[in-house]
């Protein structure tokens, strides 16, 4: 009698029947091997035979496998290769800079694609020599990635890997600030300055983080003055009607160990007009420059001689139609104390104190340095739009440049406001 998968009462089916109730085969020596396998390969034989025998002259199959109803039993072939992905599988907290890397050994690798939940691609590049890849660009904090590997063999064989991370999600964090406004115009002397809340140590990397070009492709260089202050200008002026933009990546900028930026965004704002004033203290006169003939010439007073205005190349960084001004806000004040509760058309220069001003009080302008360091210009109580003082103001803005000369004081610091246009482009 015939059944699906054995044959009933076979010698085979006995010897299976016995090791499937824990029964061992015992001989002697080699005989006894030769002869259990060839019981366990007939009994493979016949079940072959008996499942193919249904009614009549099946198909033969031999010992080989060879034959019309046989399939050939192969082990499928391994590649050598070995891909390694730092992290594992399954890491949290991966710092966002260094922390991806994808390497292999016995091969070569072909294809890396990391990408996070969104599908968003992070740009990398395979080494040359074809052994290891890393991202171009920092990861981003607390995001889950997953990486797809693979890498041939010399004998052609792919390996294949598939493994996911998440970036850490950042303890502490930087404010970052700076003196523009979105979509803001400005001088032609206008200075980028970006101050942090924290001090910075990766100065480099929060300085890749962060570039400020013009829509002529004028490009400002930064600038560190301490650990928490970066100034950014170009080498020359702006040229008026630029866009410039500020693009802050540092979100995902280890800025700190530990610490990492806040912003990403785009920033824009135009350059306005040309004017550039000097102040001659010598002369005590100012000459305001529009870029062409149409020069204009006001006089001043500028800084006496106990205390004397700054050298050197400042910018207006803010305008106030009316501020109080006090000698005891200011450093090294000499001779009589000053409390003026409604100083008009008030331009600062300097962090240190230094304003061009409008001034109803004195009668100097033009003749004589009688003020403690400012630059005034003539103006009446109250502050009037007709005035001298009142006109200067009105045509200003923030970012124009005031350059003071002849004075018997000393040159003012690049970091006293924005006077960074002082220092040489080459120590920039």
């Amino acid at each position: 009698m015939y059944r699906c998968g054995y044959l009933e009462g076979s010698s085979a089916v006995k010897a299976d029947q016995k090791a499937e109730s824990g029964t061992v085969l015992v001989g002697s020596g080699r005989r006894a091997r030769r002869a259990a396998a060839a019981l366990l390969v007939g009994g493979v034989l016949l079940l072959g035979t008996a499942c193919s025998s249904g009614g009549g002259g099946g198909g033969s199959t031999d010992a080989k496998g060879g034959g019309s109803g046989s399939t050939a039993d192969a082990t499928p072939k391994v590649s050598t290769a070995q891909l390694t992905v730092t992290p594992a599988d399954g890491a949290a907290d991966v710092t966002p800079k260094d922390g991806l890397q994808v390497a292999v050994a016995s091969g070569k690798l072909t294809t890396v694609a990391v990408t996070d939940k969104d599908g968003k691609a992070v740009a990398g590049e395979i080494a040359a020599d074809g052994l290891s890849w890393k991202p171009s660009e920092t990861l981003a904090v607390g995001t889950t990635y997953t990486v797809n590997a693979q890498a041939v063999d010399s004998a052609g064989l792919v390996a294949a890997s598939t493994t996911t991370f998440t970036t850490l999600t950042p303890a502490k964090k930087v404010a970052t600030n700076d003196n523009i406004a979105n979509n803001g115009q400005y001088g032609v002397g206008m200075i980028v300055s970006v101050n942090f809340s924290k001090t910075i140590q990766n100065k480099d990397a929060v300085l890749a983080g962060i570039t400020v070009e013009g829509s002529d492709g004028t490009v400002a260089k930064g600038h560190w003055f301490g650990s928490s202050r970066l100034d950014f200008r170009p080498e020359n002026y702006w040229k008026p009607g630029t866009k410039v933009t500020v693009k802050y990546r540092l979100k995902n900028v280890e800025v700190s160990p530990g610490v990492y930026g806040d912003v990403e965004k785009d920033e824009p704002f135009t350059i306005g007009r040309y004017q550039v004033s000097t102040v001659d203290a010598a002369t005590h006169k100012m000459t305001v420059s529009h870029g062409g003939s149409d020069n204009q010439v006001i006089p001043i007073t500028a800084g006496n001689d106990q205390n004397p205005s700054w050298n050197g190349t400042m910018v207006i960084s803010s305008k106030e139609k009316m501020t109080r001004m006090n000698s005891a806000t200011v450093s090294n004040i000499k001779g009589d104390e000053y409390d003026v509760p409604d100083v008009p058309h008030a331009m600062r220069l300097t962090s240190s104190g230094t304003y061009v001003h409008g001034n109803y009080w004195g009668n100097a302008f033009g003749t004589a340095n009688a003020s403690h360091g400012c630059i005034g210009i003539a103006d009446a109580k109250g502050g009037s739009d007709s005035s001298t003082a009142g006109k200067f103001f009105n045509t200003s803005m923030v970012g124009d440049v005031v350059k003071v000369v002849n004075s018997v004081g000393k040159t003012v610091s690049g970091d006293n406001g924005l006077s960074g246009w002082t220092i040489p482009w080459s120590k920039w």
